[in-house]
Parts: structure tokens; sequence; C-alpha cells
């Protein structure tokens, strides 16, 4: 079993299967989610683990899991503002490859905010003793935005347990490495497991 196969049976699910997991998964009220770090290179690998954890925990908890595809939120506020594969790849050949990812960031902080997109797949009748809700497919964010900053938006906005599913590598205590190749971040708040 690897580390994070490992990490995710014996540490991560023991603590979703708890009547309530909030405090198992982070210290702060507001911020009732935890990071689930794995690297980038094992991400097929980790979506079937997810899913079968997903199962694991609506059939042997009674738990409801809502999965929220980050990679799903990027297309929807592209499409939104009129940005879908197409556009993106004729913006990449005309200003240039910085420059359409600065496009994205601008468009994923401001006009299509993700924070608000992900609040609202969470579903409106959330009950944290039996809602858990999975944020999976960061990679798909990678250059473009950083989760920490996600994270930090989400304060508030979700009141039920949530794992954020990271591909990246840990840096000391708090740090994390998006994708294993951007400077880490140090101010991850939430648990990282």
């Amino acid at each position: 079993m690897t580390d994070w196969n490992e990490r995710l049976i014996q540490q991560l699910e023991p603590v979703l299967r708890q009547t309530d997991p909030r405090p198992g998964i982070s210290a702060y009220h507001d911020m009732p989610y935890a990071v689930f770090q794995y690297p980038p290179e094992e991400e097929f690998v980790v979506r079937d683990q997810t899913a079968l954890l997903r199962t694991r925990l609506e059939q042997a908890a009674g738990k409801r899991v809502t999965s929220i595809s980050l990679a799903a939120c990027q297309a929807a506020a592209l499409e939104a503002e009129g940005l879908g594969p197409e556009a993106l790849a004729q913006a990449e050949t005309t200003v240039g490859l910085e420059a359409t990812i600065e496009t994205i960031h601008q468009v994923l902080s401001e006009y299509q905010p993700l924070d608000e997109l992900v609040a609202a797949r969470i579903p409106t009748d959330a009950d944290p003793l039996r809602d858990i809700v999975f944020i999976v497919r960061a990679g798909a964010l990678f250059p473009v935005y950083r989760t920490s900053s996600l994270l930090e938006q989400l304060k508030g906005k979700v009141q039920v347990p949530a794992v954020l599913f990271y591909p990246g590598e840990l840096d000391g205590a708090a740090g994390l490495r998006f994708m294993g190749v951007l400077d880490a971040e140090h101010n991850y708040r939430p648990k990282i497991f």
C-alpha cells in the first residue's frame, strides 16, 4: 500500500466516518475542511480510490458525498465568459501563453469567482452530520490558480466537512508545492492529511 493510500484509509477515512467529522479535520469552525495531499503522478489512481472511499462512506457510514470537480468549475467559468477551448487556443496563439494564463486567472478570481462556483455546487440542504464534500481535479487549475487562495475564499461559505484532494508535495508541516512544481505556499490553515 502506498503512503498516500495508507493515509487515505487509515487517517482520513476514520475521521470522515465520525458522526461529526468537522473537529477531526479542522480546528477552525468557519473552515471545516482539510487537504489530502498526494503525488501528482498518482492522479488517476487517486481518482479511483476516492470513488471507492465515497462508496464506503455512503454505504457503510450513511454519509452523502458530493464531489465537486474544479476542472468542471473552471470550464463552466470560461464558457460563461465566452472562452471555450477554441477561443483559448486562439488567444494563446494571438497573445501568448502567459497572457492567456493571466486571463484565465482573472476570470476565476473576478468575473466567475471559483469559490462561488464551488459553494454553489454544495447541496442547499447540506447537513454537517451527514454531508461530506470532496473537492477534486485541482490539478486542472495548474498553473492559473493557487488552491490556497480558493480555501481562504471558501472561509465561512462551507458549513459541511470538505476535503480538497491536492496534487502536490508537502513542504514542512504546513506547506504545499502545487503539482510539485510551484514554490511552496505555507499559509494552509486546514489540516493536511
